[in-house]
C-alpha cells in the first residue's frame, strides 16, 4: 500500500505505520462496526516533527480543518447505527497559574454533530487532584495558590469519553445475550452475585449482569485504573518534549464490551502504542490500528506480541508521577 512504511496483518489485527487518511481511504465504504482513540489535543502536545501530525498545525482552525477529515472519514467507515468514542478533556491555556480552559470536549461534540454523527453519552473520568499536580506540575492545581488567592484555584479535570452514533439504523444490533460477563475497574463483583455470570436465563434475573451496567452506564467512571496502560516507555524518541500516558485499557474494555460484539471490527486512526488494537483483540474483536510516528508503531507491534499472556507485560504498571495523561 502506498504510503505505508510497515505493517503487521494478522486474522486478529491490521496495524500499519503510515498516514491514518492514506489507508482510510483505501478502505470500503462501512467497513467498521466501532472506533476508539484519542485525538492529538490542540495546541497542547507536539508528538513529532512530521508535518502530516495533526499535533503541528498552526493554529487551531487549521488543526479543526485537519481533524474534521478525520472525522468525515470514520463516519464512511462506519456501518449506520453503529459508534466512535472519542477520548478528550478541557485544554488549558497555559500553565502561568492564570491560565483559562478551553472547552475541547464540546468542540469535538459540534464538529461530529456537523459530520453525521448523533452524539449520545458522555463518561467523565475522576482524578486524584494531587497527583494531577504531581504529574503535571500544574500551577493552579498548588494548594499555595489557593492560599494566596483562591479566584486562582484550579481543578483536576476530569478526562472524558464521548460517545456519538452515526445516524441511521443498523442491520447488525449490538446483542448481548447472557449479558455482560467481566467487569473492567477497581471495584470487585461481590461474590454472591458470580453465580449469575453467564446468566442464560431470564436476563432480568442476570445480578452480574446488572451490576457491570450500573457502573457502565453511569456519567462518573470513578473506578478507572489510571495506571493500567500499556508499556510506552521505549517509544520515546531523543527529541520528545514529553511522554504521553496512553489510553487505560479499562477504559478502552467498557466501550468495547457495550458497544460491540465478538468478531467485529474496531478502527483507531491515531494508535500509539497500541492500546485500542490490543484490548480489543484480547476481547475477541478485530483491531486496526494506524499510527504515523514510527517509534510508536515499533511499540505498537512489541505490545500485541504479549496480547495473549494473561497478564499485562511486566513494565506496564509504573509510576506515573511527572508523566502527561492523555
Amino acid at each position: 500500500m502506498a504510503g505505508v512504511l510497515n505493517q503487521q496483518i494478522t486474522d486478529r489485527w491490521a496495524i500499519y505505520n503510515a498516514d491514518a487518511m492514506d489507508v482510510m481511504a483505501t478502505m470500503p465504504d462501512e467497513s467498521v462496526h466501532a472506533s476508539i482513540y484519542s485525538p492529538p489535543f490542540a495546541g497542547l502536545y507536539i508528538y513529532s516533527s512530521n508535518d502530516r501530525d495533526v499535533s503541528n498545525a498552526r493554529n487551531y482552525a487549521e488543526f479543526r480543518e485537519h481533524y474534521a477529515m478525520f472525522v468525515d472519514q470514520i463516519h464512511r467507515l462506519t456501518k449506520p447505527g453503529r459508534l466512535t468514542a472519542v477520548h478528550a478533556a478541557p485544554v488549558p491555556s497555559s500553565n502561568s497559574g492564570k491560565d483559562a480552559l478551553f472547552d475541547f470536549p464540546g468542540d469535538v461534540i459540534r464538529l461530529h454533530e456537523e459530520h453525521g454523527w448523533d452524539w449520545i453519552s458522555r463518561h467523565v473520568i475522576w482524578k486524584e487532584p494531587l497527583a494531577v499536580r504531581n504529574r503535571t506540575m500544574q500551577h493552579n492545581l498548588s494548594h499555595r495558590t489557593i492560599v494566596e488567592d483562591g479566584a486562582y484555584g484550579g481543578a483536576a479535570c476530569a478526562d472524558e469519553l464521548l460517545i456519538f452514533r452515526k445516524r441511521g439504523d443498523t442491520t447488525e444490533p449490538i446483542d448481548h445475550p447472557t449479558g455482560l460477563d467481566t467487569y473492567a475497574g477497581s471495584e470487585t463483583v461481590p461474590a454472591d452475585l458470580l453465580k449469575y455470570r453467564n446468566w442464560s436465563g431470564k436476563q432480568t434475573e442476570n445480578r452480574y449482569s446488572h451490576w457491570i451496567w450500573r457502573r457502565y452506564a453511569s456519567s462518573i467512571w470513578d473506578d478507572i485504573r489510571i495506571d493500567r496502560v500499556l508499556p510506552f516507555r521505549d517509544a520515546k524518541d531523543p527529541d520528545d518534549e514529553k511522554h504521553v500516558h496512553p489510553l487505560q485499557l479499562d477504559v478502552i474494555a467498557r466501550f468495547v464490551q457495550l458497544r460491540t460484539k465478538p468478531g467485529e471490527r474496531v478502527l483507531t486512526p491515531f494508535m500509539g502504542v497500541g492500546s485500542e488494537v490490543y484490548e480489543s483483540v484480547r476481547l475477541g474483536r478485530v483491531g486496526i490500528g494506524i499510527e504515523l510516528k514510527p517509534s510508536y508503531y515499533v511499540q505498537a507491534v512489541r505490545n500485541m506480541e504479549a496480547v495473549d499472556s494473561d497478564d499485562l507485560p511486566d513494565d506496564s504498571l509504573f509510576d506515573v508521577l511527572h508523566e502527561v495523561d492523555l
